[in-house]
């Protein structure tokens, strides 16, 4: 005799007698990373393949194979292969580190504060690096190191900031989510005001344009010379955060949960501190401020496949390299031979896409 399965009972409705939400669908995690490294590697060879300077599709295969290989090229090849390689495939490739690692801190601090609303930058640090770096294109700081003037001085900005936060929102009680926000957003208002004084007080207007461009994010500084290191920065914190994925779901749920299941919320926080105000600085210091990429794609993942660390560790970083590399190719095509700011385009796409997850049903900010 056979047997009818019996259907799955539909959701209760909630006591005031609204329909309830609608179960929401979790896509498999193995196929999603697998999914978004395929794409992510076709994107890089389209990163490569598009811009203002046209380049046959088979040219640039040809050019890559040879740079890869030691193959010969005739000279009149010259000057298609110092475009390929020495420009478009170091800045590609630096759109997918820094798309990555702001996604993988973003995911971090969101755990860290406890606050939804939270991104890489809400520490301060992105405001501290801006400072260093403007103090090198408006006022000539550092012009002894040359080419790695802003970078190092970002950087230091950066460490400057983490320290000052640190310092400022430390007490006898331990790090707690609420002093941490609240440090890092005045820290940032602080900064940004210095930011702003040199910019007004710049003598001249290439120098300030240069200021503005880099605080609203750009990779066309990107060289072979930079790209290693923000590559082991950020390998080296996504793999610690990777390790730590059980701690940041006991953290999540409040340090009280985490102390049951064996997790000292404190410690935890400050290591979290040191590496993403680590990878951040090492990021900003190379790409400039570049927003939403650490607020959005934290949301959009745990939506695709759930709030596990574990699962949204994986995808994140994936779906950040993926869209910072398109935003880049979208920021240099665009009004070609102009380019727009990095971080203006990832603001263009956030805010609508931000607005239409937040008024998604069955979608709650961090929860399961």
């Amino acid at each position: 005799m056979s047997t009818a399965a019996t259907p799955a009972p539909a959701p209760a409705a909630p006591p005031d007698g609204t329909p309830p939400a609608p179960a929401v669908r979790r896509i498999p995690v193995t196929a999603t990373a697998t999914a978004l490294t395929v794409a992510l590697l076709l994107s890089l060879l389209c990163g490569v393949a598009l811009g203002s300077s046209g380049l046959a599709w088979s040219q640039v295969l040809r050019l890559l194979g040879a740079g890869l290989t030691g193959g010969r090229l005739d000279a009149d090849e010259a000057a298609a292969y110092a475009i390929v390689w020495e420009i478009r495939l170091p800045r590609t490739v630096l759109a997918a580190v820094v798309g990555a690692g702001l996604a993988a801190t973003g995911v971090a601090v969101q755990a860290m504060v406890r606050n939804a609303l939270a991104d890489p930058f809400v520490l301060g640090i992105s405001s501290g690096a801006a400072v260093g770096a403007n103090a090198v294109l408006l006022l000539g700081a550092f012009a002894s190191l040359g080419v790695w003037a802003i970078s190092v001085s970002a950087f230091g900005g950066a460490l400057l900031a983490m320290v000052l936060v640190y310092a400022a929102a430390r007490t006898a009680f331990g790090l707690t989510p609420l002093r941490l926000v609240l440090t890092g957003t005045a820290m940032s208002y602080g900064f940004s005001a210095v930011t702003a004084l040199m910019v007004f007080a710049a003598a001249r207007g290439e120098a300030a344009r240069s200021a503005m461009m880099w605080l609203l994010g750009s990779l066309g500084g990107a060289t072979w010379g930079s790209v290693p290191i923000v590559a082991v920065t950020v390998l080296a914190g996504l793999a610690h955060l990777a390790c730590s994925a059980g701690r940041l779901d006991a953290l999540a749920m409040g340090d009280e949960t985490a102390a049951s299941l064996g997790v000292d919320g404190d410690r935890l926080r400050r290591e979290l501190f040191v590496v993403t105000a680590a990878v951040t600085g090492t990021v900003v210091a190379a790409s400039g401020a570049i927003g939403f990429v650490g607020l959005m794609v934290p949301h959009l993942t745990r939506m695709l496949v759930g709030a596990g660390h574990r699962r949204v560790l994986l995808v994140a970083p994936l779906a950040g390299a993926l869209l910072l590399v398109w935003v880049d190719i979208v920021s240099r095509t665009l009004l070609a031979p102009t380019e727009l700011p990095v971080g203006v385009v990832t603001a263009v796409l956030g805010v609508p896409c931000f607005l239409l997850l937040m008024r998604r049903r069955g979608y709650t900010f961090g929860g399961r």
